[in-house]
């Protein structure tokens, strides 16, 4: 039998979502984002427009979609592709890593003359997961670490020794090992103060590839890349969301968001979509007015217990990222514990990772929101680096003069792409969710109900993204 609220559950869901569309919204105009004051339309008008979105597309959703359509959509067969097409994709993979290494061993100390510092928080980081969602996950195929781990399989058979037998992964395990690393790189890119140092940089990705040839070689190379390699985890995640599919060679299409209901949500799936979120979260935090009055107190207190200044910076980074993750954490917990009342014993208990793939619109939402400009503008830098990556005055491709065209985007342009790409993604995230718990609930009525919870959820994430990208 369907479980009804009580009053003082629906008096606490409302007035949670009164605070969520009333409070946050009207922070998110306070500040104008990025430090822009020439932006066309008001911070606050963008805010309630963006939840009003929200809102009517709960009810529309609630009559235009009676039954599951997302969780059973199929695919349509495209094309196949030529058999080089993979090892050509992995000598491309391999190549690029060695000069990245090369370059930050062995190039210049200069970070804007440096290949390393671009390629790494700019193509790899941002740039390859945004693509991931249009093309799917065409980093596998790239993945220089998987190609070293094959060739090493591959030179092992041809030696004539018995096949590496590998431990089973422990699924008690899943991805929280994926989890912990991309909080690992998201401190490094925000809060470490040596990001930069190519140096640096170039001992990173060394042992990053080295963790990732010890895990593949212990439990073989599937097992590992879906579920402890950060990175991978990261691109394989955000490619059920794409229109593009590749098995076997066998390129598919099919609907945006249609593959995301089969992604499997094992243990730590959340965790990792929490991290990308949070993580991006306090991208948006650090750069704002909120962030930079609380630093100062901070800062003297760490140096009034004789940590030095850059130490202090370091922790001071740390604990806001920290609170970033767990407010994201927070605000999840909250629709799911909303829709645990309905579902008595296991199931219930459970559901936390069964709408775990309603998060990835939000965090692919987040990503194109902060990281949008950053690869239009700087992605350019990359023309010229690519043709001198050791910063030693070379000219290979005849692009190192190439300069970075700071006026290709005009503020209102870079508030627009913010905008739609937040709504964009927590509409996703509301569709997948309905979809969702229907085929969870025994009845739409109950469905209905259920999803009161995660529209206060998409809420909650939209304003404060809104608020983050106005300047916190």
């Amino acid at each position: 039998m369907a479980h009804r609220l009580t009053s003082p559950r629906r008096a606490g869901l409302g007035a949670l979502l009164a605070f969520l569309v009333l409070a946050l919204p009207d922070a998110a105009s306070a500040h104008g984002i990025g430090g822009a004051t020439d932006l066309p339309i008001p911070g606050w008008l963008f805010a309630w427009g963006a939840t009003a979105v929200l809102i009517l597309s709960f009810v529309a959703l609630g009559v235009l979609w009676p039954k599951p359509r997302l969780e059973s959509m199929g695919r349509r067969f495209a094309f196949t592709l030529p058999r080089f097409a993979e090892p050509l994709a992995a000598a491309i993979g391999l190549a690029v890593t060695v000069i990245v290494v090369m370059s930050a061993f062995a190039g210049t100390t200069d970070t804007a003359t440096n290949l390393a510092p671009t390629f790494v928080w700019v193509a790899f980081w941002v740039a390859v997961p945004l693509a991931t969602v249009v093309l799917g996950d065409f980093y596998t195929a790239l993945d220089p670490w998987r190609t070293i781990a094959r060739l090493a399989g591959a030179a092992n058979r041809a030696l004539g020794r018995a096949p590496r037998t590998f431990a089973p992964y422990p699924e008690r395990v899943g991805r929280w090992p994926a989890a912990v690393g991309l909080v690992v790189i998201g401190w490094m890119e925000l809060v470490w103060i040596r990001r930069d140092d190519p140096r640096a940089l170039g001992a990173v990705i060394l042992a990053y590839g080295a963790i990732q040839l010890a895990g593949m070689a212990r439990y073989g190379i599937v097992a590992w890349r879906r579920n402890a390699d950060p990175f991978a985890v990261y691109t394989h995640v955000l490619s059920h969301a794409a229109p593009v599919v590749v098995e076997d060679r066998r390129v598919s299409l099919r609907a945006p968001l249609s593959g995301l209901p089969a992604l499997t949500a094992g243990a730590g799936t959340v965790a990792v979509l929490v991290a990308l979120i949070g993580t991006t979260s306090y991208d948006g935090l650090s750069r704002g007015t909120l962030w930079t009055k609380i630093v100062p107190s901070l800062g003297n207190a760490w140096s009034d217990l004789g940590v030095s200044s850059p130490v202090g910076t370091e922790l001071t980074g740390t604990i806001g990222l920290a609170v970033a993750l767990a407010i994201v954490a927070g605000v999840y917990r909250i629709g799911v514990g909303g829709m645990v009342r309905m579902i008595r014993g296991a199931e219930g208990a459970a559901l936390g990772a069964r709408f775990a793939h309603t998060l990835v619109p939000i965090a692919v939402a987040y990503v194109v929101a902060h990281y949008f400009s950053l690869v239009a503008l700087q992605g350019q830098a990359l023309a010229s680096l690519a043709s001198d990556p050791l910063g030693n005055g070379a000219n290979i491709f005849g692009t190192a003069s190439v300069t970075v065209n700071y006026a290709l985007l005009s503020a209102g342009t870079i508030w627009a792409v913010q905008v739609m790409a937040l709504v964009s993604g927590h509409v996703g995230g509301l569709m997948l969710a309905h979809d969702r718990a229907l085929t969870t609930y025994d009845d739409h009525r109950r469905a209905m109900r259920s999803q009161r919870y995660m529209l206060v959820v998409m809420v909650g994430f939209t304003s404060l993204g809104l608020w983050l990208l106005s300047g916190a």
